[in-house]
């Protein structure tokens, strides 16, 4: 058996699809999740319904807050990698119950750095987010961009998580990718999701809700990319020391939210019905990713079309629906 990777939030849309490759590639596959009320806990069963019967693969029920279970993990595995993708998701909600936000995202992070410098386990990979630029005038995103201006409770827990790593890379050679994940979507996608939303209701011919006058973009990145991003990262820490690095997964490709919808209906060969709504608080206009740090760092290549994704995913939508 390969090297052990702990895999927080492994049952939600990335960290499933994450462990489908990482158990493919013989890696030993620990999933920590609470399943979290967020959204049906079915779905993240389905997710997961591959892995589970793998040898190599190992469901933890619980939360990141939980200290006593993390210490229990890290006691009983020899870990080599975290993935810590455990997270409250979504900019809107967290600026409905911004406390219940930053205690996961933040001290839920702190327990996991606390418990990994307990056990001598230094390589990890966090999630951050694209929200974390907030309405940066300057496009595409860099890296080395000021993110001081986050514009919901969801960023700044974010940025904060970026902090916390840095502090453990600092004082204990912690070796660090943090990557801000640019809107990804594909098969698994969390329903609350725009194009998972969009699908639902085109299909169901219950008008959407299109925020703002359709010109906010977002940089949509297929999830193959992204685990391709990830997987790259463990390879990268395993070949490399003194690793602190933030780096943008996206794909450098964004769309104006009114071409996704005709791109949508183009897919389906269905028409929406359009409800118009004023911009959301949080909402960013723009996510546009410069990627040219993925590509020299890792030799990260997204090479999937968003009609291509929309496709793929449509493939995915129906066959949930029958």
């Amino acid at each position: 058996m390969g090297k052990t990777i702990l895999v927080t939030g492994g049952s939600g849309f990335i960290g499933s699809s994450l462990i489908d490759y990482l158990i493919d590639q013989k890696y030993t596959v620990i999933c920590l999740d609470n399943f979290d009320t967020f959204y049906p806990r079915p779905i993240k069963q389905d997710n997961i319904r591959s892995a589970i019967s793998s040898p190599l693969y190992q469901l933890i029920e619980g939360d990141i807050r939980d200290k006593g279970l993390l210490e229990n993990i890290f006691r009983a595995n020899t870990i080599d990698t975290i993935v810590h993708l455990a997270a409250k998701a979504g900019v809107r909600p967290s600026i409905l119950n911004p406390q219940e936000y930053m205690d996961v995202n933040i001290n839920g992070t702190l327990n996991i750095l606390e418990t990994m410098k307990a056990y001598h386990v230094k390589k990890i990979i966090f999630a951050s987010s694209s929200s974390i630029y907030g309405n940066n005038e300057k496009i595409p995103y860099s890296e080395s961009d000021n993110v001081d201006h986050p514009i919901s409770p969801y960023a700044g827990s974010k940025k904060s998580g970026e902090l916390l790593t840095h502090i453990y890379h600092h004082l204990f050679d912690f070796n660090v990718i943090n990557f801000r994940f640019f809107t990804v979507y594909g098969p698994r996608q969390r329903p609350d999701q725009a194009i998972h939303r969009f699908f639902k209701n085109i299909y169901a011919d219950i008008p959407i809700e299109v925020y703002g006058d359709g010109t906010t973009s977002r940089d949509y990145t297929y999830i193959a990319d992204i685990v391709s991003g990830i997987s790259k990262a463990i390879s990268y820490l395993d070949a490399n020391k003194n690793v602190y690095e933030t780096i943008n997964l996206g794909n450098h490709n964004p769309i104006t939210l009114s071409g996704l919808i005709d791109l949508i209906e183009s897919v389906t060969q269905r028409k929406f019905v359009i409800k118009r709504m004023p911009m959301q608080m949080g909402d960013v206009n723009v996510t546009f990713a410069d990627i040219s740090k993925a590509q020299r760092l890792l030799g990260y290549n997204p090479d999937t079309p968003l009609k291509e994704g929309l496709v793929k995913f449509k493939k995915w939508y129906e066959a949930t629906i029958q």
